[in-house]
């Protein structure tokens, strides 16, 4: 039953399906490993025993009759404490929302939960969800999977943790600037951006309500392709026969592959070459869009800032001192620019990524390292407000672009720990991304 541990979703649903395996077992496995482990504590918030062998049983007794809800019903999952759960504490890796409890699950647990998959419990992340490198010291930092002593990702932090140490088969987690997509690359995993509108963020603890967005962070492009149908209650992408043949890739040249840690250059490199020998088109050539927006970020504002504090200004500024003093100094960030200018950015990231999609119309994806950097580690960032800054904006440089052209965006892991590749898809065209994930997962895995 250990094996169970680092099996993908689809396998053990497979596994349910065939009758391999009863889904009370594998429930007892997972929160039996849950409750050994020593820093399960710094990856869930709080564990669900009660709710999960309920769910669990439930499956079983459907698998007996034959009548399971799909590939997926009766596999575990963890929720990024974000999402709203019935009768559960939701309180978004903040002090300030201690206690918060909401009557109903959120339309994307409810949505997993229909599919019958099974609630093990909620884990931690960066405060309210503001911040790439997943350090929380006032609640919990979760563990990297490759370095303890190192920062986990963010905002998603506890979701990759649970995955990458065992303690799910799959986490859901949310990305605004890139909270899918950096724990995923720096634990190993697959991470799923959605197109901004795809899923319902409604019962979900608001960032940046224009972009925030609900994504899967799990082992496999299928469990990621699965997770999406059950949040969707669409088909699954096709992923069968998946090749990278006729498949064309951009590499962007600037912004994205510039300055890039010794090695996420060396792990990109290897991936461009590794697919383009699977037979994929590669090119190159300028996206000037990219270095724009940045530009427009830089003086009119990002349009997470402005929005998290419009969000967030009364609650922060009740009780400040319950907030690590940089996130809380990151939305107080937004009140620097006036409303004319946060109008103006909208309007110009708009423009910009119309501009964006008709450049690269000529492509299927567009690639770079998910990551420009390798995570800090956590003792230094801690001791010094000014690294933790840099640190912070560095690690979200290439996946917040997405988020503000609202693309579609996949992360796979490579062989060197920490970093990944991050494919960029057109909006709303999941299942063309997926599938070119397919082919290319094994590719770059090598």
């Amino acid at each position: 039953m250990r094996e169970w541990l680092e099996t993908s979703a689809a396998d053990l649903g497979r596994g349910v399906e065939s009758g391999a395996i009863d889904p009370r077992a594998l429930t007892e496995c997972f929160l039996d490993a849950i409750a050994n482990h020593p820093d399960f504590e710094r990856v869930y918030s709080r564990v669900t025993p009660a709710r999960a062998r309920a769910e669990a049983a439930a499956a079983a007794e459907r698998a007996a009759a034959g009548l399971r809800r799909g590939p997926l019903d009766g596999v575990p999952m963890s929720l990024k404490d974000l999402f709203d759960t019935a009768g559960i504490e939701t309180e978004a890796g903040s002090r300030l929302l201690k206690g918060r409890t909401p009557e109903r699950d959120a339309p994307c647990v409810a949505a997993l939960t229909q599919a019958g998959m099974v609630c093990l419990g909620k884990t931690h992340l960066s405060e309210l969800a503001f911040s790439g490198l997943g350090v929380n010291p006032m609640t919990a930092t979760p563990p990297n999977r490759f370095d303890p002593d190192r920062a986990p990702g963010g905002s998603s932090s506890g979701a990759a943790a649970s995955v990458a140490l065992g303690l799910a088969p799959m986490g859901l987690g949310s990305d605004t600037g890139g909270s899918v997509r950096v724990p995923a690359a720096w634990n190993g995993l697959v991470g799923l951006k959605t197109t901004f509108g795809l899923i319902s963020t409604e019962g979900c603890v608001p960032l940046a309500p224009s972009l925030d967005t609900v994504g899967p962070l799990c082992r496999t492009v299928e469990d990621a392709a699965l997770t999406l149908a059950a949040l969707t209650g669409r088909p699954a992408a096709d992923l069968a026969g998946a090749s990278l043949a006729r498949v064309a890739l951009l590499v962007p040249e600037g912004a994205m592959v510039e300055d890039l840690d010794p090695a996420q250059a060396a792990a990109f490199e290897t991936a461009v070459e590794a697919l383009a020998r699977a037979g994929a088109r590669i090119d190159r050539a300028p996206v000037p869009e990219f270095a724009e927006a940045a530009e427009i970020s830089r003086t009119l504002g990002a349009v997470v800032n402005t929005e998290g504090y419009g969000v967030w200004r009364e609650t922060i500024e009740a009780r400040p001192d319950l907030m690590f003093p940089p996130i809380r100094a990151r939305f107080r960030s937004g009140a620097e620019f006036r409303a004319d200018q946060a109008e103006a950015a909208r309007i110009g990231f708009a423009r910009l990524a119309k501009s964006y999609l008709a450049r690269t119309a000529a492509w299927d994806a567009v690639i770079a390292p998910t990551v420009p950097s390798t995570p800090p580690a956590v003792a230094a960032v801690l001791a010094d407000e000014t690294l933790y800054v840099a640190e912070n904006l560095r690690s979200l440089r290439n996946t917040r672009l997405g988020n503000l052209f609202g693309l579609s965006g996949l992360t796979l892991p490579t062989p060197a720990p920490f970093c990944g590749l991050m494919l960029l898809g057109r909006p709303f065209d999941e299942a063309r991304l997926l599938r070119i994930g397919q082919a290319a997962e094994s590719v770059v895995a090598g």
